[in-house]
């Protein structure tokens, strides 16, 4: 199948963030894809750390507005767009302020404030998928890359699984040799069960404190196809992504076509 249009949902994408596999991986796809022809939308939080004024940020008031709903809280939805120039591509951010600093800081919300990033992930992913939603647009790809898009997944195939907009969608994850500062909360299944994701899809990390390989671990059952971008990767997760097609992505520029093909041969 011609790959016509992908959603990517990055963690990172430099150089909006300092420089790491990780965010060169998250401008490197979309860009790849933009050159393709392929039409994309690109989605990554809006930290603090971002400066609006210099990259050019303004809201979208259109795709603003909405509150997601987490733990019985309403946290209203910001969302900004800027043109990445280099890579002629846009990138919409999501941004609320009780996850997402207001001002300028230095480092990365989810590294400062570990206690939030169960939350973090929720209002992240629940913010792009009815951000696509809304924009009534359908990708035949979805990439996932950096654990707080792990969630998608598992949103997409359960609380989704019947939406136009994610149908008939392959789900991909890009593998990097990462961690997060801490364990996500005890009540990350009951809060997502608040959302709607239903008991027997959130038995496996019911009650628990998920380490950074258990909640791949957990991402990868509802995924169709996995990208490994870097060395290193945990055990864990390579061995629960064993069963599924596998691309190795060496890293230069003339890869990119590979993970096109790649996308395809999912639908094979």
């Amino acid at each position: 199948m011609e790959v016509k249009k992908i959603l990517f949902i990055s963690q990172e994408i430099e150089p909006y963030v300092p420089e790491r596999r990780l965010s060169v991986i998250g401008r490197l796809f979309p860009q790849g894809a933009k050159e393709q022809g392929i039409e994309e939308r690109t989605f990554m939080p809006k930290y603090g750390m971002i400066a609006e004024r210099s990259n050019q940020l303004h809201e979208m008031i259109r795709l603003s507005g909405m509150n997601v709903i987490i733990d019985d809280t309403d946290h209203p939805l910001i969302i900004k767009v800027a043109t990445l120039q280099q890579a002629h591509f846009q990138v919409y951010f999501i941004y609320n302020e009780d996850y997402f600093a207001s001002s300028r800081i230095d480092e990365l919300e989810m590294n400062c404030s570990p206690d939030d990033n169960d939350e973090r992930s929720m209002f992240f992913v629940r913010a792009v998928i009815e951000s696509i939603r809304k924009m009534r647009w359908v990708p035949d790809i979805i990439q996932c890359t950096g654990w707080i898009s792990a969630l998608a997944p598992v949103y997409i195939r359960t609380l989704y699984g019947d939406d136009p907009s994610f149908r008939d969608a392959k789900i991909v994850t890009s593998l990097f040799n990462e961690s997060i500062p801490m364990p996500l909360g005890d009540r990350l299944a009951e809060k997502m069960h608040q959302d709607g994701i239903p008991k027997s899809a959130l038995k496996p990390i019911n009650g628990k404190e998920l380490t950074y390989e258990e909640l791949m671990a957990y991402s990868l059952r509802y995924v169709d196809g996995v990208i490994q971008c870097e060395e290193g990767v945990n055990d864990m997760v390579l061995e629960a992504a064993s069963s599924l097609p596998k691309l190795e992505f060496l890293g230069d520029d003339d890869n990119v076509a590979r993970v096109t093909e790649f996308y395809g041969s999912l639908f094979d």
